[in-house]
């Protein structure tokens, strides 16, 4: 099987379904930028952490591919392609991580600026791009409905990277910088 078909030379592409689409269509752009935070978690999970952590984020990305898979079907047909849902149980797994992660954790008092540690960098980087597919995704559920669990998901999951990152930042023993805004006049 041949990678290239040629087929969206002209500026279009296929959804599941068949149906064409401008290929700037924002369901495209949808899930091609949650592809794109694929590919980051991708990156991040080839950096230093621990077993755990990279565990939970090769699960992440299995269920990304899920996401992936909704957005680029027509919601009117999506029951015909036996595609799999993002369960609440799948939000819920998030949440929990979270909680354990935050057990170890300072208290946040301060807005942290990224950085500190190439590991913490590439999973803020992650977590801004997840941030964007969410707005994608909130996007599009203003014009097609997006199943609620999604839109769930990838929100959560924006604020699992944004407490991994604090932890990869205590477990590497990297300085997390508040942002500590300077006041005017002064």
């Amino acid at each position: 099987m041949k990678i290239y078909t040629k087929t969206g030379d002209k500026g279009t592409t296929a959804l599941f379904t068949g149906k064409r689409v401008p290929k700037h269509h924002i369901r495209i752009e949808s899930y091609g930028t949650v592809d794109e935070l694929n590919s980051f978690l991708g990156l991040l999970r080839d950096q230093e952490m621990n077993t755990h952590s990279r565990e939970t984020l090769a699960w992440v990305q299995y269920l990304l591919f899920t996401v992936g898979a909704i957005l680029a079907t027509e919601p009117t047909k999506d029951n015909r392609l036996k595609i799999p849902r993002i369960s609440t149980e799948d939000i819920e797994r998030l949440e929990k991580e979270m909680d354990a992660m935050n057990e170890e954790l300072p208290q946040m008092t301060h807005f942290i600026l990224p950085g500190g540690h190439p590991t913490v960098s590439c999973c803020h980087i992650a977590r801004t791009v997840c941030r964007r597919a969410e707005r994608m995704i909130s996007y599009l559920h203003e014009n097609e409905p997006v199943p609620e669990n999604l839109l769930s998901f990838i929100n959560r999951l924006s604020d699992y990277l944004f407490v991994l990152a604090r932890k990869l930042s205590k477990d590497l023993q990297a300085e997390e910088v508040k942002w500590i805004p300077e006041k005017q006049g002064e």
